[in-house]
């Protein structure tokens, strides 16, 4: 990726000699990192050297009567005014500048501060528009000319105020191999910034399920990302997840992709063990005849907090594991207890992030004396 902005914009750290050169600096550091789990070859899935990134959030900085985008600068010492990012899909990237011509020319700038992108792979593009005002009237039916000349669907955010012209999600389409899934990606929720690695994700993780059957327990399922797919290979799929849009646009996107064979739970990890064991009885377990699974895959992609001890200590009681991480810090610390009953049999590093520190990991386990 070439980038005018290297060494000033905070949003690319590790820029030197290229996307292989910081791409190898990865490898290298957590080959050492996880050598105590696992001393075999890391399979390794790259991104994109450029136009990776499906969803991006940008400032808004006022010069005078100008309007620029803006990152805060890479040694934190104020921003950087930015007219392009190489970072963003061609769809994101294309729409930028017309965008703050736009605004300019239909005068919706005033105390705007913040401009955030959500484009799907074929260019349906959410784009949220943050102010310190209130939206009223005017400002709507100038942001539904926008919309309309360039094609996209606009939010309009402000304090305790949500202004939707069009709709607030677009619809991405992935390909996992031969199989193709649709999901419904709403505004300002979690989703995979990088659709082709993401992909690659899937893939993984799917595959190191091949040698088991029955059902599967997900945990921290999300809008059903993993899920989905893993629907195709398991008998029932029991997933669980706290925030309740995730659960929401999780039964959505199950609908979209015409399966009957998940069950959502919006429950807390502990809260699911406790209804688990019958500790405690849970009306959003009135309906899910627990004893009708037969479980021995478990499916985790935690926060960047990690599972935990409590987590982990529930999940070693399933013959497979598999853990998809988007901290490798955690992640060890979670090994340290897994290792006690399982063994590590299969690693990746997904590059998902480039020209950055972090990465996304993955761990198969397999129940010690299988």
């Amino acid at each position: 990726m070439d980038c005018k902005y290297f060494g000033e914009c905070g949003a690319c750290r590790v820029y030197e000699d290229g996307y292989e050169a910081q791409l190898n600096e990865k490898i290298q550091i957590n080959k050492e990192r996880f050598t105590p789990y696992f001393s075999e070859e890391i399979s390794v899935y790259k991104s994109l050297d450029a136009h990776y990134r499906a969803r991006s959030e940008f400032k808004i900085w006022h010069t005078d009567d100008e309007i620029s985008y803006a990152m805060n600068h890479i040694d934190k010492k104020g921003v950087v005014l930015i007219n392009e990012c190489p970072q963003v899909n061609v769809h994101i990237g294309n729409l930028m500048p017309k965008l703050l011509d736009a605004i300019k020319v239909h005068a919706v700038g005033f105390k705007l501060f913040g401009a955030d992108f959500l484009s799907s792979s074929s260019g349906e593009i959410v784009v949220s528009l943050l102010y310190h005002r209130p939206l009223d009237e005017a400002w709507q039916e100038k942001a539904k000319k926008i919309a309309q000349e360039l094609g996209i669907y606009i939010i309009g955010r402000s304090r305790k105020q949500k202004v939707v012209i069009g709709q607030d999600y677009v619809t991405e389409t992935l390909h996992v191999k031969s199989d193709v899934y649709r999901f419904k990606y709403i505004e300002n929720s979690f989703t995979q910034p990088n659709p082709r690695v993401n992909e690659q994700m899937i893939a993984w993780a799917s595959d190191r399920f091949s040698d088991t059957k029955n059902d599967l327990l997900e945990l921290y399922c999300g809008a059903g990302n993993f899920t989905i797919p893993f629907a195709k290979k398991f008998n029932k799929v029991l997933a669980t997840e706290i925030s309740k849009s995730s659960i929401n646009a999780a039964k959505e996107n199950m609908l979209l992709n015409q399966l009957n064979n998940i069950e959502f739970v919006r429950m807390s990890v502990e809260d699911f063990v406790a209804a688990l064991d019958g500790v405690r009885e849970y009306r959003r377990m009135k309906d899910i005849d627990i004893n009708s699974y037969a479980i021995h895959s478990v499916f985790v992609d935690p926060p960047r907090s990690g599972m935990g001890e409590y987590s982990c200590k529930f999940v070693s009681r399933y013959d497979h594991i598999v853990y998809i991480s988007c901290n490798p810090l955690t992640l060890l610390d979670d090994l340290n207890i897994l290792s006690q009953t399982h063994t590590v049999t299969d690693m990746a590093l997904f590059d998902q992030f480039p020209y950055t520190h972090h990465v996304e990991m993955g761990v198969k386990l397999t129940k010690k004396g299988l």
